[in-house]
């Protein structure tokens, strides 16, 4: 498989995404995607100093920060298969 073909499908991914509402979505799932995503278009998390009363924040950072050892091609794999398994349920 190419890497156009991953960008291609990643970006339908995205689309998919982005048409889905959150409230149907458990925030442990939102987290994971959220995470996948960052991971995918901006790579390993540099800036891990964020405000402690920043609750929703701190638990973003830290779902990027579990997946950090993943590459960007990986994320990009699993984010697709995550919105498809999710699109698949409906």
């Amino acid at each position: 498989m190419s890497i156009n073909d991953l960008e291609e499908r990643f970006e339908q991914a995205v689309e998919l995404a982005n048409s889905m509402t959150q409230s149907s979505l458990p925030q442990d799932v939102q987290l994971r995607l959220y995470a996948l995503y960052k991971q995918s278009t901006n790579g390993i998390i540099t800036n891990r100093i964020y405000p402690i009363y920043d609750l929703r924040n701190a638990f973003k950072m830290n779902a990027w920060m579990q997946i950090s050892h993943l590459s960007e091609e990986e994320c990009k794999e699993l984010y697709i298969e995550a919105i498809n398994s999710l699109v698949n349920k409906k």
